[in-house]
């Protein structure tokens, strides 16, 4: 039997940039020593508060089924949430729950995008943004960033897109972004935004990072002007809650748009886990000192990482503005993101993402998961910046 195009065409043809990590995981699980700098997964558990929590509405029978766009109680706190970071009305008919932020991209996708619209996305980007918009019915098509403006995009470049591509209907934005620790600023977003409407866009702002500012301060475009029927704010537990595991995101946008993925979320989902849900309650209810918690560890690798670019000249980076990566460029050795990397785990055990797994903007590249413990980080980063100076030039 054949499989649908669909399915077969999530991807492109070739390399998904990914066997580097795949093959540090095969090594580790093998019992070879490798400090895995890889995926943003945080080095501590979810709180046993939060787990505490889970276990006790499981155990008093939430464990049936739940409303498909989320328990009335959480989708309030998410929208009381929203609207005191944003400053923008927002109520609980605005908020549906997903089943993580990935399932909150497939969403806002399937609901701006008709079959054969371009789904636009800034690149560098997050692995899964090209195949979640081909999986959602539309063809991905990239807006190239520029590491000479820190990968701020600029307006001038999705216009350029948008000339060959008028068929356009949604952008795809993250702040604080994966990969490059950008956060973007007032400026930026606002261009971004006049472009949307002139267009008459959808915006979707992946915003799952935004408790982890180091410098600048975090804008949801949804706050702009005239932007809050334009945009799809995607939200997460798991980076600032460090609930991954758990699946538990939101879209927060126009209420018909959100009554609409409520529709399709009965004919995907089905609801998700009651117990998770009230574990996600009790965790955003712990508030902003939480969070901040949870967000330290990247502050302070963050510190150790500027403090060792800043005593040598093999390796720049990207300015850490946000987010729980580094993105290092190494174009000074000769070698590519995937050959460093490769390299590099070779002789040194240390897995590192290489730059094209996040598209080619970010080539000659690597991304650093500032995600082990402080002294195993700094003595990581130490051998990588060691490793690159020994290969320049």
């Amino acid at each position: 039997m054949t499989l649908s195009s669909r399915i077969r065409t999530l991807h492109d043809s070739g390399s998904d940039g990914w066997e580097l990590y795949r093959r540090a995981r095969a090594m580790a699980e093998a019992g070879l020593p490798v400090i895995e700098l890889t995926i943003g997964e945080h080095d501590i558990p979810t709180s046993p508060t939060i787990l505490r929590a889970m276990h006790d509405a499981a155990a008093a029978g939430h464990t049936g089924y739940t409303p498909g766009e989320g328990l009335p109680e959480l989708r309030a706190r998410i929208a009381h949430r929203v609207a005191e970071r944003t400053g923008v009305p927002t109520t609980p008919e605005n908020v549906i729950v997903t089943a993580g932020g990935q399932a909150g991209l497939f969403n806002a996708h399937y609901a701006a995008l008709d079959p054969g619209d371009a789904g636009l996305y800034l690149d560098p980007h997050y692995a899964t943004y090209p195949g979640t918009i081909r999986a959602a019915g539309g063809r991905p098509f990239a807006v190239p960033t520029r590491a000479e403006d820190g990968f701020q995009p600029r307006a001038h470049a999705l216009e350029a897109v948008i000339e060959t591509r008028p068929e356009a209907r949604s952008l795809l934005i993250n702040t604080p972004n994966n990969p490059t620790g950008a956060v973007y600023s007032r400026e930026t977003l606002e261009a971004i935004a006049g472009v949307v409407r002139q267009h008459g866009m959808w915006l979707i702002s992946d915003e799952v990072y935004d408790t982890q500012v180091w410098s600048g301060a975090h804008i949801s475009p949804r706050s702009l002007p005239g932007m809050t029927e334009h945009t799809l704010v995607i939200g997460s537990m798991s980076k600032s809650h460090a609930m991954t595991g758990s699946r538990i995101g939101w879209v927060c946008g126009p209420e018909a748009a959100i009554a609409a993925m409520g529709d399709l979320a009965t004919n995907t989902t089905y609801g998700l886990p009651g117990f998770v849900q009230v574990a996600a309650d009790h965790a955003l209810s712990l508030g902003p000192a939480f969070e901040a918690e949870i967000a330290a560890p990247f502050r302070r690798r963050r510190e150790i990482t500027e403090r060792l670019l800043a005593g040598q000249n093999a390796v720049h980076a990207a300015p850490i503005q946000g987010a729980m990566y580094a993105l290092l460029d190494i174009r000074a050795t000769g070698l590519t993101g995937e050959a460093f990397g490769h390299a590099l785990l070779d002789e040194t055990g240390i897995a590192i993402m290489p730059g094209e797994s996040f598209g080619p903007a970010s080539a000659g590249h690597v991304r650093v998961a500032m995600t082990v413990a402080d002294d195993v980080y700094e003595d990581a980063l130490s051998r990588l910046l060691d490793f690159a100076a020994r290969r320049i030039r």
